[in-house]
C-alpha cells in the first residue's frame, strides 16, 4: 500500500467517523465537491420544507396557508409585500397561480439552525402573457413555531428583474389587476 493511498484512507476513515458522530458539524464545514454531494444525500429535507413545496406546486391555495401560524407572515422580497394570517397568504398562493402558468418550487439544499430553516431552491413558472418562462434561484427563509411544526415567518429572495428578463418582459413591467 503506497503512502497516498494510506493518506486518502486515512482522510475517508476520519471523515466516516466524523460524520456518524457529528453530522451537523460536518455538514456545516465542509467546503469541496464531493463531500457537499455526499452531505446532500446525507441530510433529509425537513418535512415542513417539503410541506411547502408541494403547497406552492399543488393548486390548492389552502394548503400554502395552513402550513402557517394564524398570525403567520409571508413575504416576497422582490415584489415587497407580506401577507399576515393564514386567509391573506392563501390568497397570496392564489394570486400567484392566477397571473402564473406552473409555479413550481424545486428544492435544491435545505439548512437547519433551531427553529429556522434556510431554502435554496429553484423558483419557475411562465408569467400569463410573457413569450418565455422563467426559471431563477430563490433563497428562503423560514422560521417555525416552538414545536417545528408550523411556520410563523418566511421570507423569499429571488431576482424579480430576472424573472422579467428570463420572461421576455420589460423591466418596468406590472400584473394586471383583478
Amino acid at each position: 500500500m503506497t503512502s497516498r493511498t494510506l493518506r486518502a484512507m486515512t482522510v475517508l476513515t476520519a471523515a466516516a467517523a466524523l460524520c456518524g458522530a457529528a453530522p451537523t458539524a460536518y455538514a456545516a464545514h465542509t467546503t469541496t465537491a464531493a463531500a457537499s454531494s455526499a452531505q446532500a444525500a446525507d441530510r433529509r429535507v425537513p418535512r415542513i420544507v417539503t410541506a411547502w413545496a408541494r403547497a406552492w406546486n399543488g393548486s390548492e391555495p389552502r394548503a400554502l396557508g395552513a402550513l402557517f401560524t394564524a398570525d403567520g407572515t409571508y413575504t416576497d422580497e422582490a415584489v415587497a409585500a407580506t401577507f399576515r394570517g393564514r386567509k391573506e397568504i392563501s390568497g397570496w398562493k392564489a394570486r400567484a397561480d392566477s397571473l402564473i402558468d406552473n409555479v413550481h418550487v424545486t428544492i435544491r439544499t435545505t439548512r437547519s439552525d433551531g427553529n429556522r430553516i434556510t431554502v435554496r431552491s429553484v423558483y419557475s413558472g411562465h408569467l400569463k402573457g410573457a413569450p418565455k418562462p422563467f426559471a431563477v434561484p430563490m433563497t428562503t427563509v423560514i422560521d417555525l413555531d416552538r414545536h417545528h411544526c408550523r411556520i410563523v415567518s418566511n421570507k423569499d429572495h429571488y431576482s424579480l428583474a430576472a424573472v422579467l428578463a428570463q420572461s421576455g418582459l420589460p423591466a418596468d413591467w406590472t400584473p394586471p389587476t383583478t
